[in-house]
């Protein structure tokens, strides 16, 4: 914070100068110190080898030492003051003077209100971050203009809170840029590491116009909705134990069932979610049992374990693509379509057309019965009418 300290006057090059320079015992964790009165002609100002010494007036920074010496604000040491001379040497001449540290400092930062995350998957999902940073001063002359000339910042809890804001602005458009990349939901926790890399990358194009420099970003944490946490978490179960959906319910409910207590409710709703669970269970295995002794009644969906009867090409529960029929289930062409037919079925499953034959057509010239789709009766020749 600026510290309103006393100036201790120690001489200088003229009588009656004062030297001016920022007490140990007023740093602290503070990042700058304003001199509590304006600097004037003659004044000597000491710059030590972790702070930077900002001329600051009329809106602007006029100019700043950041090399550790003892300057006299004279003509005599002109050519290490450079500029600054001849400013103060005008009609108004004194300026405020602002020391700023040079050394790291640590900040922390969490989003207020949720960021709101599109997911192909789970659509909007409201997202909270939270996270730690390391900061420098980068620019002294920017970081005064921005800090002091445009915030009005006179504490440092002040610049701590704008360097804070400005680094949860960061993060949201690092995360909007990562997702227009492919990134989604289900990737943030396992990419942290990445993610925080990505920050760091973008950070100058928020932070030099502020004249801060970000060094670091760590302990980045992407809560997400507990309902939407929550099937993440089974998804990446799913994906461990290489089943379906149908087939996890399954084996939760299953777990659910045996851990209820024994009683007539008790086992006469255990015998019920043990049922549906065994049923789902044995589709699953009937896909397997098939492949191993051969063609069975049915095969399962391989998404979502529906038993489908032989020769239909679509999951009627879920539309999913059954694949080409298995060869017992393979019969005689459909008349309309041409695929394969089961033995005894009389709609084709295919295009749903009769599989009855047509019945024989009468020769118009000897009336005999004449079957199939030929141009001449086999009997007398004469030709049949399309």
């Amino acid at each position: 914070m600026v510290t309103n300290a006393p100036i201790p006057s120690k001489g200088g090059s003229l009588i009656g100068a004062t030297t001016i320079n920022w007490e140990d015992v007023y740093k602290g964790p503070n990042v700058m110190w304003r001199v509590p009165r304006n600097i004037k002609w003659g004044d000597n100002i000491v710059v030590r080898e972790d702070e930077t010494a900002v001329f600051y007036r009329d809106g602007k920074v006029l100019a700043y030492l950041d090399k550790p010496d003892r300057y006299a604000l004279t003509s005599m040491n002109a050519r290490l003051v450079g500029s600054l001379i001849k400013d103060l040497s005008g009609v108004r001449q004194e300026a405020e003077v602002y020391y700023l540290q040079r050394r790291i400092f640590d900040g922390k930062f969490g989003s207020p209100e949720p960021y709101v995350f599109r997911d192909p998957d789970f659509g909007l999902v409201q997202l909270r971050v939270f996270g730690q940073y390391r900061w420098t001063v980068g620019a002294p002359d920017n970081f005064i203009n921005q800090f002091v000339g445009t915030f009005g910042a006179v504490t440092t809890p002040d610049v701590e809170a704008r360097l804070r804001d400005q680094m949860v602005i960061l993060v949201y458009n690092s995360l909007g840029k990562m997702k227009d990349q492919g990134m989604r939901v289900t990737d943030l926790a396992g990419q942290l590491s990445t993610i925080e890399q990505a920050i760091l990358g973008f950070a100058p194009q928020h932070f030099d116009a502020l004249g801060v420099k970000v060094n670091q970003i760590s302990g980045l944490s992407i809560n997400l909705p507990p309902d939407v946490q929550a099937a993440v978490d089974t998804r990446s179960k799913m994906g461990v134990l290489g089943v379906n959906y149908m087939q996890y319910q399954a084996g939760q409910a299953m777990t659910t069932a045996a851990a209820n207590p024994s009683g007539a409710a008790g086992s006469l709703a255990g015998a019920g979610v043990g049922l549906g669970a065994g049923l789902g269970i044995g589709y699953g295995m009937a896909g397997q049992m098939q492949g191993a002794y051969g063609p069975g009644p049915g095969q399962p969906c391989p998404k979502c374990g529906t038993l489908v009867q032989p020769g239909v090409r679509f999951c009627p529960q879920c539309g999913n693509p059954m694949g080409q029929p298995p060869a017992a289930a393979q019969g005689p062409p459909c008349p309309k379509c041409g695929q394969p037919v089961p033995a005894g079925v009389k709609f084709c499953p295919n295009c749903g057309a009769s599989t009855a034959p047509p019945p024989p057509r009468k020769c118009p010239k000897c009336n005999a019965d004449v079957t199939g789709s030929g141009k001449f009766c086999p009997n007398c020749g004469a030709a049949m009418p399309t």
